[in-house]
């Protein structure tokens, strides 16, 4: 995924189909810079991870 589109779902607010190693994930933040998203499974909220954004896959 590019850092601008990971950007628009983390603000938009929206439920957008996102995965993580094959599993549904929510977007809380993108750190432009660095290039990574915190981010939590849906099934998990209270695991949060940082991961680099080019390996979350919108569905």
């Amino acid at each position: 995924m590019e850092v601008i589109r990971a950007k628009q779902i983390a603000k938009s607010g929206k439920i957008v189909p996102v995965t993580y190693e094959g599993q549904q994930v929510m977007i809380q933040h993108v750190d432009e810079e660095r290039e990574m998203a915190r981010i939590y499974k849906k099934n998990r909220p209270e695991e949060e991870m940082e991961v680099p954004v080019r390996l979350l896959q919108e569905e």
